[in-house]
């Protein structure tokens, strides 16, 4: 049976829209607005509310309150027309005396809502998000009038401004109209900059399982894409012709225990590029490990990433056809980075597989159909779609297409939708074979046409009533970003939060991200954050490697909310740009009981009074001499800002502090000069340092204190 809106009952019972609406909350009954929906049941206890409260006040209103009960005597109303003595005025009268209430307070609109025997016609419905303009139009007002009363309310809402939808139904009774909020089931969310997350819940009873989706993580050259394309070739039917007809970034595996989605994606990186906005879509990680390589730094990373996300993963061990294959050591390698396979008493599955033959393929994929039935992966499929932007790109002859996953509903040819700032309507879909199809279930992917603008891989899309909604969202997204990016939090302001959050919240957690730069500085350092202990927070190191800090260690740290701890590791040109642009803290030490004595002060949620550096300039040495004044010179180039002579300096090799002191001599040509900027060449002595070597980074800073915050 179709659900009953509030609306509509209220308009059964002869009663107004907010009466009905409060009397439902007050039974307990979950709705939010007028235009909610209430089942057989919600309807048939707000009709008992009210027979009974008509049979409890029967008796009280016939002795107490007579004066309602004579309906039809409209015309003592008429002679004496004062508002405290026509409680139910005749049809005819109400124009003249409102007017003549209007006339007398000119500042207030009138409220024709207190006059009962409302018309129907006097309902309306808008859509969150309506402009002044547009609420106008719909009532026959002119904009500057419902600009005025805006004003009059305290909303200060322009003409092409939207109206606060706390205020709507206030601006429909100044104008004589029961103003109905359309109720929108999936909640849209801010997450930052360019981050638009659609938030929805769906009734347990509708939910029925999907196919797990999974990612493919490891090091490079450890079997990745072979593996990812020995299982799309596996699938292919025998016969097809051409096999596989388009890459669209995604695809399916149909076996007998179900079907399993892989996002052909390879590598931490985009993995965790979809999850910095927001875009949680993977369900299961694989992270392929060689047998004869065992753990290496990339595999840490994914790792790290993986556990991060908080997914199930699962360890492939690749090229066990190889003689040199030590499945054990890997295992027992893995062990060091907190995960322990099940064959060890742990409760991570492993197998062990030969991407190049297809050896153990088989029995991933019925791992991964065991692990997805222990997750009991549901989702909604007759709701409306949405979904995550995998890949998009400009086709020639199909115009902008993007390749994105259904996550919950059924996408369907024609739809309207709207992901980021871009909205569309689906023209055509393809399957990864490259055949047309009508609609797209729960974790389908489908190569989507009809975009209006290439989409942003990472955004979350959403199907909608029409186009003209997909583009009103996609301006208000577009309107909302450009506004954003002038109000960037800056790494110190994400301090600010984070600090406060330590302060107030009941269980707090600090992630960090620790890079040092050597194994025995970065073992030593984990150990003693981990004695760090407060009752009421904890320290979580979501990653740790060796060498310099890099733009995959941003990413993480804005996936994860982590802050990012450098012990005589420094960071690059591209993770110093990343972290500029997403306000990601940076913090560096080369003693370690500064490092843990500023954990240990964020854990109480303030900072203690340091020194904090601010950058200058970065200079590349590109070739090494020798002056006879000045000793060993870097012929250098500055890449970023400038080099200031008796500037404070240190040598950066491969990521790792090499020499920190200060800047003895700065030479262009034969002249010594007190600076040079970016994009000029210059020689540049070290005080007491001579170890410089061609590929070496000189940093140019200098350092103040700040007080206690």
């Amino acid at each position: 049976m179709a659900k009953q809106r509030v609306y509509e009952l209220a308009r059964e019972l002869g009663l107004e829209s907010k009466e009905v609406l409060a009397r439902a909350q007050e039974l307990g009954i979950e709705v939010k607005t007028a235009s909610s929906g209430l089942d057989e049941d919600a309807v048939a206890l707000v009709k008992l509310s009210y027979q009974e409260g008509a049979a409890e006040q029967a008796e009280p209103e016939a002795t107490a309150e007579p004066e309602p009960a004579p309906e039809p005597e409209p015309e003592p109303v008429a002679v004496e027309p004062e508002p405290e003595s026509a409680p139910e005025p005749a049809p005819a009268e109400p124009a003249p005396e409102v007017t003549a209430v209007a006339e007398a307070t000119p500042p207030e609109p009138v409220y024709l809502d207190d006059i009962q025997g409302r018309d129907e016609d006097r309902v309306i419905m808008v859509a969150p998000g309506i402009t002044a303009y547009e609420f106008g139009r719909m009532i026959g007002q002119r904009t500057g009038e419902i600009v005025r009363t805006l004003m009059n309310m305290g909303e200060m809402v322009p003409g092409g401004g939207q109206i606060p939808v706390g205020a709507l139904e206030e601006l429909g009774r100044r104008f004589g109209y029961d103003v109905l909020v359309e109720e929108v089931d999936e909640e849209e969310v801010d997450e930052g900059p360019g981050r638009f997350i659609v938030e929805f819940e769906d009734d347990p009873a509708s939910l029925k399982s999907r196919p797990p989706v999974v990612t493919v993580m490891g090091h490079v050259d450890h079997g990745k894409t072979q593996l990812l394309d020995t299982i799309r070739k596996a699938n292919v039917i025998e016969g097809e012709a051409g096999g596989i007809t388009q890459h669209i970034g995604a695809y399916q595996v149909t076996r007998p225990d179900g079907t399993i989605t892989f996002i052909d994606t390879p590598g931490h990186e985009a993995f965790t590029a979809l999850r910095a906005r927001g875009a949680d879509v993977t369900d299961i990680a694989i992270i392929v490990v060689a047998a004869d390589d065992g753990v290496m730094p990339q595999t840490a990373e994914a790792i790290s990433h993986a556990k991060a996300a908080e997914v199930p993963i699962i360890i492939a061990i690749n090229k066990m056809d190889l003689d040199t294959a030590d499945p054990y050591a890997v295992r027992a390698a893995l062990t060091q980075h907190e995960i322990v396979v099940t064959d060890l008493g742990g409760d991570v599955e492993s197998v062990e597989i030969s991407a190049l033959r297809g050896d153990g393929i088989d029995d991933l994929l019925e791992l991964l159909s065991l692990v997805a039935e222990v997750e009991d992966l549901k989702a909604n499929p007759s709701a409306p779609a949405i979904g995550t932007v995998v890949e998009g790109q400009l086709e020639v002859g199909r115009g902008p297409v993007a390749t994105v996953i259904v996550q919950r509903g059924t996408l369907k040819q024609g739809d309207a939708i709207v992901a980021g700032g871009v909205s569309g309507r689906v023209r055509a879909m393809f399957d990864d074979k490259g055949e047309r199809v009508k609609a797209a279930g729960p974790s389908s992917p489908v190569l989507v046409m009809g975009w209006d603008d290439v989409p942003t891989a990472g955004d979350m899309f959403e199907s909608v009533r029409n186009e003209r909604t997909a583009r009103k969202m996609a301006d208000q997204r577009v309107a909302e970003l450009r506004a954003s990016e002038l109000t960037v939090p800056t790494a110190t302001e994400r301090l600010g939060m984070l600090i406060e959050q330590l302060r107030t919240a009941d269980h707090a957690e600090l992630r960090i991200i620790i890079k040092a730069d050597a194994h025995g500085s970065l073992e030593a350092i984990r150990d003693a954050v981990n004695k760090i202990k407060r009752e009421d927070a904890t320290v979580n190191i979501i990653h740790s490697g060796v060498g310099g800090i890099t733009a995959n260690d941003v990413m993480l740290a804005e996936a994860s909310g982590a802050i990012i701890y450098g012990f005589n590791s420094r960071p690059d040109s591209n993770a110093r740009s990343a972290a500029k642009e997403a306000g990601i803290d940076i913090r560096t030490f080369s003693i370690i009981y500064e490092l843990l004595d500023d954990v240990e002060s964020l854990m109480v949620g303030e900072l203690a009074p340091e020194e904090v550096e601010s950058f200058l300039g970065v200079a590349d040495v590109r070739a090494v001499f020798r002056a006879p004044r000045y000793g060993l010179v870097a012929g250098s180039y500055v890449t970023e800002g400038e080099i200031n002579r008796n500037a404070r300096a240190r040598l950066v090799r491969d990521g790792v502090v090499i020499y920190e002191g200060r800047i003895a001599s700065l030479r262009r040509f034969k002249d010594d000069v007190a600076s040079v900027a970016q994009g000029f060449e210059c020689g540049i002595g070290l005080e007491n340092f001579r170890d410089i070597k061609e590929g070496d980074t000189i940093e140019s800073f200098e350092v103040r204190e700040i007080a206690r915050t």
